[in-house]
C-alpha cells in the first residue's frame, strides 16, 4: 500500500469490498490510455475480471459514455453484475451494460435482419452428412463438422475459391486442392439448406452484423477472451480497433477450455505492443498455485507464435498444503472425501465455501449426499471458493477417453490433452486456501504427475 491511511482503509472494508478490490499495482491497467485494442492477461487469481469491472467503471465516468462489459456465456456475465454495485455508483452502472456477447449479438442481429433461429448441433450435424451423401462424398462426420463450425462458418469463407486458397487458420490437416473443392460442394448445399429453412448460427449473426452501422456502445470490455470466438472477435475489431480505448480484453491462454485456438491478428485484432501481464495473486494460496502451474508449461504459446511467459507470479498469501491422494478403492476414496468436507465444516468453513469438481455430469450423484457444492469443471469457470475438491481423476475420466479417440491425427490429440490439462486447472485454481485432488487407479496421467512431483519437489507433503 501507498500509505497507513490506505492500508487502514482497506483492512476496514467489509468481505464483500475485498472481492473486487483493487491493487496498487493493478491501478495502470484501469487508468491506462490506449490508441488501439489493449489486453491484459495472468494466470488464475491474478485479478483480471477486477481490472475489467474497475475499467468499465472508469470509462463509464464519461457522461456520453456507453460501456458493454461482456463475457462468453450467461451464467459469468452474471457475476460481473452482481459485483458492479460494489465499485460503481448509479450513475456509471447507467452507463454499463453488463451481458454476454452472444445475446447481445443476437439481439441486435434480430433488430436489424429480423429474428432467426439458432440451427442446433444435431440438426447441423445432420444437414452436413446428407449434403455429403448427396455429393457422393465419403467423409468422416466429425471431420466434417468441424471443417464447418472452424473454418467455413466460423471465417466466413464465401465460396469455393476462397476456401481453396484459405490458409489453415487454426487446423494442422494439409489438405489437397480438389479435396477442397469437394467438399466446398457440401458446405454450399449446407448454407442454401439454411436460408431455405430459415436458419441460422451464431458465427453468420456474427458476420452480418460487420456489415451493419456502429454497435451501440462506445467502449466494450471483454472478460475471459481466451474463449472468445472467431467470428465475434473479427465483428469486434471491426466495429472498435480504430477507436482510442475502444476494446479491451482480459484473459488467460492457460484457462482456454470452451473455444479451440486462433490468431487474433488474423481476424483483424492486434494487441502486439498493449498487451499486459499481471504477476501477483491475490485469490489462491501459494501453496495451491505453485501445485497448479505444475499442470502447465512454464511458457504459452499462442496460435499467431506469441508467447505468454507464465514465471514470475506470486501469491499474496500461505496456506496449508492441497491433499493429492491416489486411493485402490473409490469407494475409500469417496468416503475419505467425506470425512474431508466434515473436517472443513467443523473447523469452521460455510457449506457454500464448498465445491466439489468433477469432469462430467455423470460423476456428479457419487457426492450430492455431502451437501456441499457439486458441479462440474466447466461449470465452476469464473467461481471462486475457499475449499476445493476435485475427485474421481481416474484415467479414462481426464483426459477425457471419449475425446481422445476421436482424434483423427496427431495434432488433434495434442489439441485434446492440452485443454484437458487447462480444465484441470481451471478446476484447482477455483480454490482459495484448501484443495484436494484425488483418484482410484488407475488415475489420470495428470494426478499421477502431480503426486510424483510432490514427492520430489515438494517432500511428499499432502500425498
Amino acid at each position: 500500500m501507498e500509505d497507513v491511511e490506505e492500508l487502514k482503509a482497506a483492512l476496514d472494508a467489509p468481505w464483500e469490498k475485498w472481492t473486487v478490490f483493487l491493487h496498487p499495482a493493478q491501478r495502470e491497467f484501469v487508468g491506462r490510455d490506449f490508441n488501439g485494442p489493449a489486453r491484459v492477461i495472468g494466470s488464475a487469481g491474478t485479478g483480471k475480471t477486477i481490472v475489467a469491472l474497475h475499467r468499465a467503471v472508469r470509462l463509464a465516468g464519461d457522461q456520453d459514455a456507453r460501456v458493454l462489459l461482456t463475457t462468453f456465456n450467461r451464467r459469468l456475465a452474471d457475476l460481473l453484475r452482481a459485483k458492479l454495485p460494489l465499485i460503481a455508483g448509479q450513475e456509471e452502472r447507467n452507463r454499463i451494460a453488463v451481458e454476454d456477447l452472444g445475446t447481445v449479438i443476437h439481439r441486435m442481429h434480430a433488430e436489424r435482419f429480423g429474428a432467426v433461429e439458432i440451427v442446433d448441433e444435431a440438426s447441423l450435424r445432420r444437414f452436413l452428412e446428407e449434403a455429403a451423401t448427396e455429393a457422393g462424398l465419403s467423409v468422416d462426420p466429425d471431420f466434417l463438422f468441424d471443417e464447418w463450425t472452424l473454418i467455413v462458418d466460423a471465417w466466413n469463407v464465401a465460396g469455393a475459391d476462397g476456401y481453396r486458397d484459405l490458409p489453415r487458420l487454426g487446423r494442422k490437416q494439409r489438405m489437397a486442392a480438389s479435396r477442397r473443392d469437394a467438399l466446398w460442394a457440401v458446405f454450399e448445399r449446407v448454407r442454401t439448406r439454411l436460408e431455405r429453412e430459415k436458419l441460422g448460427t451464431e458465427a453468420g449473426c456474427a458476420h452480418a452484423l460487420r456489415e451493419s452501422e456502429r454497435m451501440p456502445f462506445t467502449h466494450v470490455i471483454v472478460d475471459e477472451a481466451q474463449d472468445i470466438s472467431v467470428a465475434e472477435l473479427m465483428l469486434l475489431g471491426k466495429m472498435y480497433g480504430d477507436r482510442p480505448n475502444g476494446l479491451f480484453f482480459a484473459g488467460d491462454i492457460g484457462q482456454r477450455i470452451f473455444r479451440a485456438p486462433f490468431p487474433w491478428s488474423a481476424a483483424g485484432v492486434d494487441v502486439r505492443g498493449r498487451s499486459r501481464s499481471l504477476k501477483v495473486n491475490y485469490r489462491t494460496s501459494h501453496q495451491i498455485r505453485r501445485r497448479s502451474d505444475a499442470l502447465l508449461p512454464e511458457t504459452l504459446v499462442e496460435a499467431d507464435g506469441a508467447e505468454e511467459n507464465r514465471l514470475g507470479v506470486t501469491s499474496v498469501f500461505d496456506g496449508p498444503a492441497p491433499k493429492i491422494r491416489i486411493f485402490n478403492d473409490p469407494e475409500v476414496e469417496r468416503a475419505e472425501l467425506g470425512s474431508r468436507v466434515e473436517n472443513l465444516l467443523q473447523s469452521g468453513v460455510d457449506r457454500d465455501e464448498i465445491a466439489i469438481l468433477v469432469r462430467k455430469e455423470a460423476l456428479m450423484s457419487d457426492f450430492a449426499a455431502m451437501d456441499v457444492r457439486v458441479m462440474t469443471m466447466h461449470d465452476a469457470k469464473g467461481a471462486e471458493f475457499r475449499a476445493v475438491a476435485v475427485p474421481r481423476l481416474a484415467q479414462d475420466v481426464i483426459p477425457d477417453e471419449a475425446r481422445l479417440l476421436a482424434a483423427r491425427d496427431e495434432a488433434q490429440l495434442d489439441e485434446i490433452m492440452t485443454t484437458e490439462r487447462h480444465l484441470l486447472y481451471v478446476a484447482a485454481t477455483r480454490a482459495g486456501d484448501f484443495l484436494w485432488m484425488s483418484g482410484a487407479a488407475p488415475v489420470s496421467e495428470f494426478l499421477s504427475d502431480m503426486a510424483e512431483m510432490e514427492a520430489e519437489r515438494f517432500g511428499g507433503s499432502g500425498v
